[in-house]
């Protein structure tokens, strides 16, 4: 069996937007690995969208190498603190594991996240490029591709400069997933690691693809995919209806202290509350709207056969 991860109890988290997932401690983390096999020819790799070596970083969890195991997942992985979090390792890399064809796979994303926290506690900074390239690079935003597609230029020895045009860093990473999977605080860690090697950021600084900011020998788009996909159903104009990122960013501008009108104020307390979709974006919003105050909330999933997976996940 795993070895069961620590979380907040759901009569107390339904009431905080603190994270749900305590995730392991170093004992746990260390018992955890010694369930990994070790495959040969390792399943895991292939279901991992960036191919980290996974029975690597655990079979130096297993020995309590933790700095080792942080830089196996670091040649691979961007943002692991991220990914341990957030990825849907049941259907990647946990989805491909041995273990879990006749039992229960290895919990390879709380290690992961396990990893990732215990290098930041530790002061354990990622290792610099060999030399620089004196080339300079303009990555256009700062979400989950721009962070991934800088800390990679930086790592060649490229001078990387990330533009923003809103007033944090983050992207989705911030204004998308709530607080209750992703505190804040882990993207802030981050991209003060970033800033430390080297990375320069520039925030409230909107970009005009007509007119690139000169002086760069290259630019890097990761300007992602903020246009919702709408319904064409009876109703959609009446008031009370609201795309997801419309709810879950204004609930996390709330959170980092912004305030909004009552007639701005997208808030479900006291309310009835439908949500449609039964992705995790759907999850996120059947969540919020709980921790809001919600006196009922329904999910209606309108794909033919609903993808119920994600209801096992810790998060909601």
């Amino acid at each position: 069996k795993k070895v069961p991860v620590r979380e907040q109890a759901p009569d107390v988290r339904n009431k905080n937007f603190d994270e749900v997932c305590l995730g392991y401690n170093k004992e746990e983390a260390m018992e955890e690995a010694t369930r990994c096999l070790n495959c040969k020819n390792a399943r895991c790799i292939t279901g991992c969208p960036v191919n980290i070596n996974i029975p690597a970083f655990i079979a130096e969890v297993k020995e309590g190498n933790f700095e080792k195991a942080s830089q196996v997942i670091g040649e691979s992985s961007a943002l692991p603190a991220v990914c341990g979090r957030v990825c849907p390792q049941e259907s990647q890399c946990e989805g491909k594991c041995i273990l879990g064809i006749k039992g229960e796979p290895v919990s390879i994303g709380k290690l992961e996240r396990f990893t990732a926290d215990w290098a930041r506690e530790n002061n354990i900074a990622p290792i610099p490029a060999k030399e620089k390239k004196g080339k300079k690079v303009a990555v256009i935003g700062s979400g989950p591709a721009g962070l991934a597609a800088a800390n990679n230029l930086n790592k060649k020895g490229y001078d990387v400069t990330v533009f923003e045009k809103l007033e944090y860093v983050g992207g989705l990473l911030r204004f998308g997933i709530p607080n209750f999977k992703l505190h804040k605080t882990i993207i802030d860690r981050r991209v003060d690691i970033m800033k430390q090697e080297g990375i320069e950021f520039k925030t409230n600084a909107p970009v005009d693809f007509n007119n690139l900011p000169a002086g760069y020998d290259a630019y890097c788009i990761c300007t992602g995919a903020p246009q919702a996909r709408d319904l064409c159903v009876e109703g959609r104009e009446l008031k009370g209806i609201y795309f997801a990122m419309e709810l879950l960013a204004q609930q996390n501008r709330v959170l980092a202290g912004q305030t909004f009108s009552e007639d701005e104020r997208i808030n479900a307390k006291g309310k009835h509350v439908v949500v449609i979709g039964g992705g995790d974006t759907g999850s996120d919003c059947i969540g919020t709207s709980n921790r809001q105050g919600a006196l009922s909330v329904t999910q209606i999933e309108i794909m033919p056969k609903p993808p119920v997976q994600h209801l096992g996940r810790t998060g909601l």
